[in-house]
């Protein structure tokens, strides 16, 4: 149920902020990530990728009915036991997911993934250690020479993040479309295009991912950007990646780069096509160039913890190259992990296209180009 809103860049008005009944000062504070209700009396919030209890309760489940159903009221939706899920996107951009008996057995859910006023920037992401100076330059390089890249990641690790940075190196005097299940991406380009996938309801089919990347091959796109591959759309964005459309982006779950490619199999046979195995590695090989593996380590933080290169099909098997891989040293006094992301010592073939087009090599492969 995702609603298309006209400004996603107002902020909401007091009535909307006061309709939040106790979850206003969370809402507004602008340290949290995430609020999670579980029933009137547990609610939870992140901050800094670390889960905290809150002090904030509800009076009864009545007056956190009530904040569910009005939070869905203000952006068109209904919810009741009829329709006891809502998915949508907030006046402020932000996205709920609420749910009430009888699907919620033990009574009203709600999370709020707050949306963040201010997208972050490739230099916030290395002041925060989720990757360092050479490997933003790898990714720089990688999308200077239109490598179709997938980031790969669990739930929460920060894909949508790093998918918006990575495509903010994409140069402005290309047309970008994005396709999104609910449009998240804060691209700074002036040439970029939105299309927001839009449910089934009231008898209608709705307009699914695989619609929008089908109609945005029509668009004369400079690059493709799907926030997130989970369906059979994964088949037509490796066909549009293997026709021409390269430079694609888009992201999917999976906790490695392997199983990022075995997802993606999987993805292409929910496009009920009769295609062999073989034949749908064959395509991943073809269209695939860099996998950016994020993960979400034990002390709460974010980290590109892999940047792995796609090569070619050697008998019934894809084969790849690790370009970076963190190695942890250990916590430190204040519980956080410690580590590094160190080059795998090996020459990309990365290296080869940017040599064609004329680009600066990444620091980390200079040296390295220079000895292979």
């Amino acid at each position: 149920m995702i609603v298309q809103l006209a400004d996603r860049t107002d902020r909401p008005g007091p009535a909307y902020l006061d309709a939040l009944g106790p979850l206003r000062p969370l809402v507004e504070d602008e340290s949290l990530t995430e609020i999670m209700v579980n029933g009137p009396g547990l609610v939870y919030v992140e901050r800094n990728g670390r889960l905290e209890e809150t002090d904030v309760r509800f009076a009864d489940t009545d007056e956190l009915l009530n904040v569910i159903t009005e939070i869905a009221r203000a952006v068109g939706r209904r919810i009741d036991a009829h329709n006891p899920i809502c998915d949508a996107r907030l006046l402020d951009g932000s996205r709920v997911a609420a749910s009430i008996p009888p699907v919620a057995v033990n009574g009203p859910l709600l999370t709020i993934r707050k949306f963040s006023r201010n997208p972050l920037r490739i230099d916030d992401l290395i002041a925060r250690r989720s990757l360092d100076q050479a490997t933003a330059e790898l990714l720089h390089a990688a999308v200077l020479a239109r490598c179709n890249i997938v980031v790969s990641g669990g739930t929460g690790s920060g894909k949508t993040t790093l998918l918006n940075v990575i495509s903010g190196f994409i140069p402005s005097t290309e047309r970008i479309v994005t396709i999104e299940d609910a449009a998240e991406l804060q691209l700074h380009q002036r040439h970029v295009c939105t299309l927001e996938a839009r449910p089934a309801r009231d008898g209608d089919d709705g307009i699914t991912i695989r619609d929008l990347v089908h109609h945005s091959l029509r668009m004369r796109p400079d690059r493709i950007v799907v926030g997130e591959c989970r369906g059979g759309e994964a088949l037509d964005m490796l066909q549009a990646m293997n026709t021409g459309h390269d430079g694609s982006l888009t992201t999917i779950h999976a906790n490695s780069p392997r199983d990022a490619l075995s997802r993606l199999e999987t993805l292409v046979l929910m496009a009920d096509v009769d295609l062999p195995l073989r034949a749908i590695r064959q395509q991943v090989a073809g269209a695939l160039d860099i996998i950016v593996q994020l993960s979400r380590l034990r002390d709460g933080s974010r980290r590109v913890t892999a940047v792995t290169e796609v090569l070619r099909m050697e008998s019934e098997t894809i084969t790849m190259q690790e370009l970076v891989r963190f190695e942890a040293r250990g916590m430190d006094a204040e519980g956080r992990i410690m580590g590094e992301l160190v080059p795998a010592g090996v020459r990309p073939e990365l290296l080869a296209t940017l040599e064609a087009m004329g680009l600066p090599l990444p620091s980390m492969f200079a040296a390295t180009s220079r000895r292979l």
